[in-house]
């Protein structure tokens, strides 16, 4: 890659780690924190504190053991692709294997040993299993000896992972309880956003993923048919909250504002297509990340504001 060679140590890590992704996983979190204050009434400052640096800590241990489990299929497709698709960190040589191996491994323990100190000092027992439960989702993913993003069904993981098992790891960081009704009734909604933002995911890797032998929803069923899948699974996740009356009627309008220009790019967005799929997938992540934060601070100043009348 040009340029590679000019990159200092620290630019080099603030690639690898992928900041623009973060919002994918720190969301959801936030929603989960969010319902679990609404359900308490109260915000834990020391909930939201660890919630921040556990978050920050499971996102490096993903991103960079995620390039680390895919170093083969991502080389394939620099050499599939010399032009036009995103740096690799590994195949374009901005980090070595071995770096990205052992800074992965080492955040993710150090998440377990910050979930089991905050549980302790919260006196919420449960937090080390759920983190632990949370990290071991992700592994699976992605990391031998499962793989299921190469053996199929990752997308579904994902969703579990990031739309179920994470809120509810912050949840019960803030209130004490796992499934809060507040979490509830917004979560099947998250839940399918989760889903197409997971199918989304696929798009701009189909021509490599497929002669890597991974199997994922769109090396299956190919672009388009995700993509419809995509947008279908966001109208649904904003039907599901319009449902709820009328704070998921706000909610929704995020949601159905960018999916309608994610809509619009979409016939662009086709195979190969690479600078148009990240223009459509912006527009789709946006959809999921700004009605999901709307969502949640309409929860937490219905609640607040309903309890101090």
């Amino acid at each position: 890659m040009v340029g590679v060679e000019s990159m200092g140590a620290a630019r080099r890590w603030w690639y690898a780690l992928k900041p623009a992704s973060w919002p994918k996983v720190f969301v959801p979190a936030l929603f989960g924190q969010a319902m679990g204050a609404a359900s308490a009434g109260r915000w834990s400052v020391g909930a939201l504190a660890w919630g921040v640096l556990w978050t920050a800590l499971d996102i490096t241990f993903i991103v960079l053991l995620n390039d680390w489990g895919d170093r083969e299929v991502d080389a394939l497709k620099r050499r599939m692709f010399p032009r036009g698709c995103s740096p690799k960190t590994i195949p374009d040589g901005i980090l070595p294997a071995r770096a990205l191996l052992l800074a992965g491994l080492g955040a993710g323990a150090g998440a377990l040993v910050l979930a089991g100190a905050a549980g302790a000092a919260l006196a919420r027992p449960l937090l080390l299993p759920l983190a632990a439960l949370s990290l071991f989702i992700f592994a699976a993913y992605t990391l031998p000896p499962l793989r299921l993003n190469y053996r199929g069904g990752g997308e579904l993981l994902e969703m579990v992972g990031v739309g179920g098992v994470l809120p509810v790891l912050h949840a019960y960081a803030q209130c004490g309880q796992w499934a809060p009704q507040a979490l509830l009734t917004w979560a099947p909604g998250l839940l399918a956003l989760c889903l197409a933002s997971a199918l989304a995911s696929g798009l701009s890797d189909e021509e490599s993923d497929r002669a890597g032998g991974k199997r994922t929803f769109t090396t299956w069923l190919g672009n388009a048919a995700v993509r419809r899948a995509s947008e279908g699974l966001l109208l649904a996740g904003a039907v599901l909250w319009l449902g709820m009356g009328q704070w998921g009627s706000l909610a929704a309008l995020p949601v159905v504002f960018f999916s309608a220009r994610a809509w619009r790019k979409s016939p662009e967005a086709v195979t190969n297509a690479f600078a148009a799929q990240g223009a459509y997938k912006l527009e789709l992540h946006r959809a999921i990340w700004w009605g999901t934060l709307v969502l949640s601070g309409l929860v937490l100043v219905e609640r607040w504001w309903g309890g101090a009348r």
